[in-house]
């Protein structure tokens, strides 16, 4: 290994060790300092809650199941450790670490530490605290430790390759061997044939409904007719369940492990949970162990000697033969798989053990930190990277690790390394007129959209009309600052947004289906307050409208969408409209109509903004919100 690669994985190690550090000072100035009415109002908490079910899942580890009255926003996710707390005054130790399965609107999983339920469970004053999660931080460490130690094997190969100190390799591989995939298009079909060829690495740069995750599953279906499992890891584990319906949907046998944050059976009957519990060997192993548990009970009521000696021996032999068969079983269900899906971290999970797989697929390999993307690499002997780096990237807590390069991820290094990658370049969301200043800024032109979608519009809209500004300058819809949260919003541009809205439901004809819309901001406060008013609106009670920030609804899309920018001062301060990445992602959601709601004054000398003011002017419609006002 050379200095320059000993030095850049030291650099990523300390960055690591400075992400987590802010990540420990934010749970524990902010998080636990909080009185616990405060936690629960900012989404912090959870109490009190309702102990619904409570029982034991894989390897007899425990779980709860519990739900909550109120209908706050939360901070909770499926993979976040959590405690569970009570507030009796008289509980023996009142608290049980534990991390979430899932979360489904009000009801939340989780699989408990410890041997057993707290004996407190069900006597009421219960609730759940947000913890601080050490565990990403140590997998990420290890796994560059991993890739340090690396000598003379696979491993050093591959990370000699992807670190750019030796080229990588391809195989001949003929147009013939995908041409088979008919639903594919001929990029998406060179972008299969791309991660057949590669001996080490390929990367595959998917911009926003270009058919990167199709693509993935056909790849897939191809690599399985050669491998025995495929090893395919997704930042989130909401991209991970949905590339599990994919693969399932696709006729592929796919095991999902680790945590879920979807609960619909088309989900759960793939996890390994399931899947395990389905095995017919199962009912043995619950069976050996409750035989177990009853000798402990027996032998702990004995007063002593050789027989209590010899029960617990015998408690032991029958929770060992249980180990044994549950070890089978679990081999038995990862080998028949011939795909497992995870997360990154959850590519650390004890369940793979020491698992190698010939190939792995990274998906969104672009919202991934560095050292997380090598987790699952470390068990691997070539690397699909796919993603868009003109996309969201990942989040940094740490000012120091983001000015460290900590938010750059591997996917970028490797682009600006290899420079060789499969761009798909034919999408299929937008029409030609929202999809053309993304092009032009982002894909340098190389977009075009589908059959059937260039001039694709909502009914008695024209193409032009598809891409519409509404301008506030002069109009005094100065942004404010909620002094609690300190997050911006502009109650003047949800006006203009639900007046607007209200001309939509109106120009619909009766005979033609009502669009669905989203109202998206970059910023909360934005979000919180355009829900709550357009609810209170009756003439839009039949419009399917989902009101989220830009970064909850990357990945998603509209026929309609709506941004409202929110920034509008004398200064021409912008803050972060500035990072256009995640304006990309806001420009590109919808499919037939784009709304964009700011203030030229302010947003207009930066050159993102001013490009797409010119943008408007020319191949869209340019409106002032006087026009609105006048009505």
């Amino acid at each position: 290994m050379t200095d320059k690669q000993i030095a850049e994985i030291a650099r990523l190690r300390e960055l690591i060790d400075l992400e987590r550090k802010e990540e420990r000072r934010l749970h524990l100035e902010v998080i636990q300092a909080m009185p616990l009415v405060q936690r629960v109002e900012k989404g912090y908490s959870w109490y009190p809650v309702q102990v619904l079910e409570s029982d034991y899942g894989i390897g007899e580890r425990p779980y709860v199941i519990l739900s909550r009255e109120g209908e706050e926003a939360h901070q909770f996710r499926a993979g976040t450790s959590v405690n569970l707390f009570t507030v009796q005054p008289e509980a023996e130790s009142p608290q049980r670490s534990g991390v979430i399965q899932y979360v489904k609107k009000n009801r939340m999983k989780i699989i408990l530490g410890g041997e057993e339920a707290p004996s407190w469970l069900n006597r009421g004053g219960v609730g759940v605290d947000l913890m601080f999660d050490e565990r990403t931080y140590v997998e990420m460490d290890k796994a560059m430790e991993r890739i340090a130690s690396a000598r003379g094997d696979r491993t050093a190969e591959l990370r000699d390759v992807i670190m750019g100190e030796r080229p990588t390799e391809y195989l001949p591989v003929p147009h013939s061997a995908v041409a088979d995939l008919y639903e594919l298009n001929d990029s998406q079909r060179e972008a299969v044939r791309e991660v057949l060829a590669a001996r080490h690495l390929s990367l595959i740069h998917g911009p926003p409904g270009t058919g990167k995750t199709t693509t993935l599953v056909a790849a897939v279906s191809k690599l399985v007719e050669t491998e025995s499992t495929v090893l395919f890891c997704a930042p989130s584990n909401s991209a991970a369940d949905l590339v599990t319906l994919r693969m399932a949907a696709r006729g592929i046998r796919v095991v999902r492990t680790g945590n879920i944050s979807r609960v619909e059976d088309d989900v759960m009957q793939h996890t390994l949970e399931v899947q395990l519990a389905g095995h017919p060997d199962t009912k043995q192993i619950k069976k050996l162990r409750q035989e177990a548990a009853e000798l402990r009970r027996k032998a702990s009521r004995m007063r002593g000697g050789r027989d209590k000696g010899m029960t617990f021996a015998e408690a032991g032999r029958l929770s060992g033969w249980a180990r044994q068969l549950e070890d089978h079983v679990l081999d038995h269900v990862l080998d028949s798989a011939q795909v497992i899906v995870c997360t990154l971290v959850g590519a650390a999970s004890s369940v793979l053990g020491d698992r190698q797989f010939k190939t792995c697929i990274i998906d969104e390999a672009a919202q991934a930190l560095e050292p997380a993307t090598w987790i699952p690499i470390a068990k691997s002997n070539r690397v699909v990277l796919a993603g868009d780096p003109f996309q969201l990237p990942p989040t940094v807590k740490s000012k120091d690790a983001e000015r460290g390069g900590f938010g750059v991820t591997l996917l970028e290094k490797c682009l600006a390394v290899h420079g060789r990658n499969a761009l798909l370049n034919v999408q299929y969301r937008m029409n030609e007129r929202i999809m053309g200043f993304s092009n032009e800024y982002f894909y340098a032109g190389k977009l075009m959209a589908g059959p059937g979608i260039a001039e694709r519009t909502l009914p008695g809209v024209s193409l032009q009309e598809s891409v519409v500004f509404i301008d506030t300058a002069g109009t005094g819809f100065e942004e404010k600052l909620h002094p609690q949260f300190k997050s911006r919003y502009n109650d003047g541009e949800i006006d203009l947004l639900i007046e607007h809205l209200i001309l939509l439901r109106g120009s619909i004809p009766p005979e033609a289906p009502l669009p669905r819309v989203a109202v998206i901001s970059p910023y909360r406060e934005q979000v919180v307050r355009a829900e709550e008013r357009i609810e209170a609106v009756a003439t839009l009670d039949e419009l399917d409208i989902t009101v989220n920030t830009v970064d909850g609804f990357q990945g998603r899309e509209r026929a309609v969408v709506y941004l409202s920018l929110v920034r509008s001062n004398t200064r021409s301060e912008i803050g972060f409209l500035s990072d256009y990445r995640r304006m990309n992602v806001a420009l590109t959601r919808a499919k037939l109509q784009l709304v964009v709601i700011g203030d030229s004054a302010t947003i207009g000398n930066d050159p993102f903004f001013g490009g797409f003011l010119e943008y408007v002017e020319r191949s869209g419609t340019y409106q002032t919100a006087w026009e609105y006002m006048a009505s």
